[in-house]
C-alpha cells in the first residue's frame, strides 16, 4: 500500500464519520465487539488457508484500527499518527538486535530479551499487558509462554505429562467428595496443565480445540443429515444407536484420509 492509498482509506473513514448517520454515532465501546469479531474472522481465514478471504478480513481489521483512532482523535485523546509512531518506536526499541548492537543466538533469545525490555517500559510483571478479554484457553497459553521466557518452565515434557496425571487424580478426589467448587478448581488446574503440555509440543491449545469443535460439528451434522434422509427423529434414538452412527462418521473420515 502506498502512502496515497492509505491516506485515501483514512479520508473515507473520516468522511463516513461526518456524513453517515450510523458511522457518526459510533463510539469505541459500541464497535469493540465488532473489532473482536473481525480479529476472529482473520484467524478463521488463516486456519482455512483462504488467502482471498484473509485479504478481505485484514482490510476489515485495518478499518477498525483507523475507525477507533479517528474516534479517539475527535475526543482529543490521541491521533492516528500517534498510534503509528508509538508502534514504530516500540518495534525499534524491542529489536535491539536489528536496530542496535545487541547480539542474539536464536529466536528464543529474542523472546527473552523482548520480555526484559517490556519490564523496563514501566511494567511491574512479565504478565502485565495480557488482555482480560482473551479466551481463557488462549490466555492460559500466553501466561505460560511469558513465564517460560524467564525460565519458569518444566525441564522435560515428561514432567508436564506427570502434572496432567496428578491433576486428574486430584479431580477424581474432588468428584468423590461431590464438592462442586473444588471440582471446578481441579478441572481448571487440569485444563491449565493440558495447555502447558500442548505448548511444550509446539501445539496451540486454542487452535487444537477449534479443530476439535469443527470436527465434532462435521460429525454431528452428518448424523443429522443421515437421519433426515431416513426420516428419523434424533430425539427418538437411544444413546447406543447414536454412538453407532458416531462411529460411522469416524470410519468415513478414515476412508477419506486413505483415498
Amino acid at each position: 500500500m502506498t502512502e496515497k492509498e492509505y491516506k485515501e482509506l483514512e479520508e473515507v473513514v473520516r468522511l463516513l464519520r461526518k456524513e453517515c448517520p450510523w458511522d457518526r454515532i459510533q463510539t469505541n465501546d459500541s464497535i469493540k465487539e465488532a473489532t473482536l469479531e473481525e480479529a476472529y474472522e482473520v484467524v478463521e481465514a488463516i486456519d482455512q488457508k483462504d488467502y482471498d478471504e484473509l485479504k478481505k478480513e485484514l482490510g476489515d481489521l485495518l478499518l477498525h484500527v483507523i475507525f477507533h483512532s479517528v474516534i479517539a482523535e475527535e475526543m482529543k485523546k490521541f491521533t492516528l499518527a500517534e498510534v503509528i509512531n508509538l508502534e514504530k518506536e516500540k518495534l525499534i526499541r524491542r529489536h535491539p538486535h536489528v536496530f542496535g548492537n545487541v547480539e542474539v543466538q536464536d529466536h528464543h533469545e529474542v523472546k527473552q530479551n523482548w520480555e526484559k525490555i517490556k519490564l523496563t517500559e514501566g511494567r511491574n510483571s512479565v504478565l502485565d499487558g495480557l488482555p482480560n478479554e482473551l479466551p481463557a484457553l488462549q490466555k492460559a497459553q500466553r501466561i505460560q509462554e511469558k513465564v517460560a521466557k524467564i525460565g519458569f518452565e518444566w525441564t522435560t515434557k515428561e514432567q508436564a505429562f506427570k502434572k496432567i496425571e496428578e491433576e486428574i487424580y486430584e479431580l477424581k478426589e474432588a468428584i468423590q467428595k461431590n464438592q462442586i467448587e473444588e471440582i471446578e478448581d481441579e478441572l481448571g488446574d487440569l485444563l491449565f496443565s493440558l495447555v502447558n503440555f500442548a505448548r511444550l509440543h509446539n501445539i496451540n491449545a486454542e487452535t487444537a480445540l477449534r479443530k476439535a469443535n469443527k470436527k465434532f460439528i462435521k460429525r454431528f451434522q452428518y448424523i443429522e443429515e443421515k437421519l433426515k434422509t431416513e426420516e428419523k427423529d434424533i430425539k427418538n434414538l437411544s444413546v447406543d444407536e447414536l454412538l453407532s452412527l458416531w462411529k460411522q462418521t469416524k470410519n468415513i473420515e478414515n476412508l477419506d484420509k486413505n483415498d
